[in-house]
């Protein structure tokens, strides 16, 4: 995994996902994942209704 290009590191210290590395991947965890190219558990508004 590339930082900058699968991941980065928040201000948290929290690795996030990209949505480049989630397409690699090729299919949703359905963990309402920020980057989700699936936009699983988004709704219309764009805010995620599946946080877990």
């Amino acid at each position: 995994m590339k930082e900058g290009e699968d991941y980065y590191i928040n201000e948290s210290g929290l690795w996030v996902l990209t949505e480049a590395y989630h397409l690699k991947r090729g299919y949703c965890c359905e963990n309402g994942c920020k980057h989700c190219p699936w936009e699983y558990g988004k709704t219309k508004e764009g805010s995620n209704s599946e946080k877990k």
